[in-house]
């Protein structure tokens, strides 16, 4: 059975050192309790939860699933309990508002929290996760009654909530929901419609429901100007803010799926079931973007967790297992045969899955710093500087989102390589995390939908390649620092120099031809964004390796010595092996459309 250690040193390093979060925090207007002491005490307990209560029922939850009976689900074993702790401990409140019950700690603080427990057992995180979308759509668009009404609850974690989407005829293309909201003399809503694959739809772990629902008023236009956005609970909540009777939203089935099986997907039936309109009637896109943003990140956070859940395993096993000699000669004299670390191809697997888990969280934590900064324009009203945080993370969302589940998936298969036949096998807990991983890349929409949102809206349409030019100014001003320095650290920013001008070219170059090809966006994205993450994640890596370099030259980091020059070997690597693999994402998001598109419909198979 596989064990979970939270990264807190790697983690410690990332928020103190490299991107200087007690300054940060200090320049919030509620950052200032998040001192060190407190953001240390925070981490250290939520490590505890995690290696203590969730990571083992992690392999028992996926063995056992949840259980539909009428329904009525009921989640694995240990779930309830684990839930219990996680409210009482106060952790679904750490980023809320204090007038909700909440702690009004920057968001960032609870995205830390979120990572451990992913990584420990993402199943159980899914169900307090799908709350936070909630919580954040209600607070930027309900009225200061629907928030009174339901905020207490949910930010204490008694009630969790929902987003509800997708339905049997359409998942991405929400022009198609049929969902329909017929309005009463009280102001309230009467919704019918079905809704499937709706994470924490229906469980046993919290008091009520809340749903977000999207549907159609009885005049609403076609498509998705046509979409209104709902508040549905599952128990109907009195004045008081308690739940009172049943709404008549039911569980029809649970889904059974190849992974995160302790997750209840729902599939909701909405049979004239009371709810209450949020924000504008025929606007609820819009405001349902705030809950798909958040939930995107949380996704991007799956593919840095399994990444380190998988290395974890896969590091202890390979230096456990023995199997045959290094082909530099023996290495461990005194046994039949050396351990797997010391083969030159396992050494390979690992890194590459130290340097993804190690940029990945690197790339999250800076984001986080930028969503810490939106939020403080929130309570500052500033509306200029919210726009333009907000354009800032809506450029990082779908490259953490669609490149960091796709890395995560690659590294989660490349820690069931690393036990070979035995990481196949239920038990050792590699065959989960893969399975697990999975489903990152699909839902909260796929690559390629991810990719189109990178390239055609906010970089063609949104910003003209002006977001990739600010992004590509911190790889020039790191770049210029080093480039004449020695070692890694200047042929690293020799490198990162050449990818920014490379980055913008391919940028121009994409933006010039695709007026003249309309299927060149769509046939260029994927590999556009895989792009863009590769040379994304090699900046910051390279960011860890110079401060890592300065605090050993500086001499202050004498007593972490080996853990800095692993930062420097981590990058090292990823330089030589890994950020390569960009080039060729670069000459197939260039070729032409021709060799895509020219094939008819009916060549594709004959049968």
């Amino acid at each position: 059975m596989p064990t979970y250690k939270a990264p807190l040193r790697d983690m410690r390093f990332l928020i103190n050192e490299v991107l200087d979060y007690p300054a940060h925090y200090a320049g919030l207007a509620n950052g200032s309790e998040a001192t060190p002491e407190l953001v240390d005490a925070v981490l250290e307990g939520a490590a505890t939860l995690c290696e203590e209560v969730l990571a083992p029922i992690n392999l028992s939850g996926d063995r056992e699933g949840c259980h539909f009976n009428a329904g009525e689900v009921t989640t694995p074993a240990g779930f309830k309990e684990a839930y219990r702790q996680f409210v009482d401990g106060g952790w679904q409140g750490l980023s809320f508002p204090t007038e909700y019950g909440g702690q009004g700690l920057p968001t960032s603080l609870s995205l830390f929290k979120t990572e451990m427990m992913g990584a420990a057992n993402w199943s159980f995180n899914m169900y307090p996760g799908l709350s936070l979308g909630c919580i954040n759509t209600l607070l930027r668009y309900a009225t200061e009654a629907q928030k009174s009404l339901y905020l207490p609850s949910l930010v204490s974690g008694e009630w969790t909530g929902t987003m509800c989407l997708t339905e049997p005829q359409c998942g991405t293309d929400l022009a198609q929901v049929k969902t329909r909201a017929a309005p009463q003399p009280d102001g309230s809503y009467k919704l019918t419609g079905t809704k499937m694959f709706i994470s924490a739809g229906e469980h046993d772990l919290a008091g009520n429901i809340v749903h977000i629902v999207l549907a159609r008023l009885p005049d609403a236009p076609a498509g998705t100007r046509g979409i209104s956005l709902f508040v549905v609970p599952k128990f109907l909540v009195a004045i008081d803010g308690s739940a009172g009777q049943r709404n008549t939203v039911s569980c029809g089935s649970i889904e059974h799926k190849m992974g995160i099986r302790g997750s209840a997907t729902a599939v909701l039936n909405f049979d004239e079931a009371t709810g209450h309109l949020i924000f504008e009637p025929n606007k609820g896109l819009e405001a349902m973007f705030t809950y798909m943003n958040t939930a995107r990140i949380g996704i991007a956070i799956q593919g840095v967790a399994h990444a380190e859940a998988s290395f974890q395993g896969a590091l202890a096993y390979a230096k456990d297992r023995r199997s045959m000699r290094a082909l530099s000669g023996k290495k461990e004299p005194e046994a039949n045969a050396d351990s797997l670390i010391w083969h030159a191809d396992v050494r390979r697997m690992l890194l590459t899955q130290k340097a993804i888990a190690e940029g990945g969280r690197a790339m999250i934590y800076a984001a986080a710093q930028t969503a810490d900064l939106m939020f403080n324009a929130t309570l500052e009203n500033d509306q200029t500087n919210y726009d333009r945080y907000d354009n800032e993370l809506g450029f990082y969302t779908p490259i953490l989102k669609g490149f960091l589940t796709e890395m995560g998936l690659e590294a989660a298969n490349i820690g069931m390589q690393v036990f070979g036949g035995h990481g196949y096998i239920h038990e050792h807990g590699m065959e989960q995390i893969a399975r697990d991983a999975r489903i990152s890349t699909l839902y909260e929409g796929t690559t390629g939908i991810q990719a189109l949102d990178l390239l055609g809206r906010k970089v063609l349409i949104g910003t003209k390649g002006k977001c990739v030019r600010e992004f590509t100014r911190l790889m020039l001003r790191l770049a210029r620092a080093n480039l004449f320095a020695r070692g890694p650290t200047g042929t690293m920013a020799r490198s990162i120099m050449k990818r920014a001008v490379e980055w913008n070219l391919l940028t121009l170059r994409i933006m010039l031809r695709a007026g003249k090809d309309r299927d060149l966006v769509g046939s260029a994205s994927v590999d556009y964004l895989m792009y863009s993450g590769y040379v994304m994640m090699g900046y910051f890596l390279a960011l860890q390796a110079e401060k890592a370099q300065t605090l050993l030259l500086n001499g202050k980091g004498s007593e972490s010595a080996d853990f800095y020059r692993a930062k420097i070997q981590t990058a090292t690597f990823y330089f030589d092996r890994i950020l390569p693999r960009a080039d060729a994402h670069r000459s197939s998001a260039l070729a032409p459309t021709h060799s895509l598109m020219q094939m008819d419909n009916a060549s594709f198979a004959f049968l």
